[in-house]
């Protein structure tokens, strides 16, 4: 095909194997899209194609992905409000009868449906890293990370002290949308046995989560993230040997002193016992 069909915020391109979605960097285009720049859909990832009324005078063209062909659809979780969507084109309902056209013409190219084995659209790049309220969370490609905020963390998270996750041990990822009650990423567990059923804690008190807030976590980063580490986690074998833990990085003195201080606080508050400060303060020291 190779044509090109324009709307608002973005641009498809239609091509023999593939929907080429560029999309705008204008200041009305959601920061989603912005974050996303442009995406290739090979037609094997499309099921469907929709043309339907949209609101103010206008028409959406939809393609709907394969369950399990997109790492940021199966992250998002139908958690994506509808003006989010990166699967929809909104255009003038004066070109409807060209939108019909297009629809039609990627209708009839399309063969395949139901769950995809493997991810076919390509997952944002790494590296990745956003701002959490208790943290800051990094993905290198390798491992993610958790670098906790002194004045967001929780005790519980402090105790544990900052995290390195190698892809190789996580089983998955759990977002839920900062635009939502109590959001949230949390890394799941490689091999966990869904059988134990274990306790699982609240984010803010969980090691293997960050907390979003107002400001923190934006959807337009928390869930580029959440994809990209859910595709490399997909890629990983199962037969894939134990990972190494990751050695800490050495710290600024600095940036020590400050974390002993405030877990100086803590252990005033009556937050942290004699040994946890004893030796939480130990550990800190050995990273200089």
């Amino acid at each position: 095909m190779g044509d090109v069909l324009a709307g608002f915020h973005a641009a498809w391109e239609f091509e023999s194997d593939s929907v080429l979605i560029r999309y705008e960097r204008g200041i009305r285009t959601p920061k989603l899209f912005q974050a996303l720049g442009e995406r290739r859909v090979p037609l094997e990832a499309i099921e469907g194609v929709t043309l339907t009324p949209g609101r103010r005078g206008s028409v959406v063209l939809r393609v709907e992905p394969r369950a399990g062909a997109d790492p940021l659809i199966e992250a998002a979780a139908g958690q994506l409000k509808e003006g989010g969507d990166p699967y929809r084109l909104v255009l003038p309902a004066e070109r409807a009868t060209l939108a019909e056209y297009y629809a039609d013409e990627l209708a009839a190219l399309l063969t395949e449906s139901g769950k995809t084995e493997r991810y076919l659209v390509a997952p944002p790049e790494a590296p990745l890293h956003f701002k959490a309220y208790d943290g800051k969370a990094s993905f290198d490609g390798e491992a993610v990370s958790f670098r906790w905020s002194w004045t967001g963390a929780s005790s519980a998270k402090w105790k544990a002290g900052d995290q390195s996750f190698p892809v190789a041990g996580l089983g998955g990822v759990e977002w839920r949308s900062p635009e939502m009650f109590e959001g949230y990423l949390r890394l799941l567990p490689r091999d966990a046995d869904p059988s134990a059923s274990p306790a699982v804690p609240q984010a803010d008190q969980d090691p293997a989560a960050v907390v979003f807030g107002l400001g923190y976590g934006p959807v337009h980063e928390s869930l580029p993230f959440a994809a990209a580490v859910l595709a490399a986690v997909r890629e990983r074998s199962a037969s894939a040997p134990v990972p190494v833990p990751v050695p800490a990085p050495r710290r600024d003195p600095a940036d020590i002193a400050e974390r002993i201080r405030h877990l100086g606080e803590l252990h005033q508050q009556g937050l942290v016992t004699d040994e946890e400060f004893s030796s939480k303060k130990a550990e800190l020291l050995a990273e200089l």
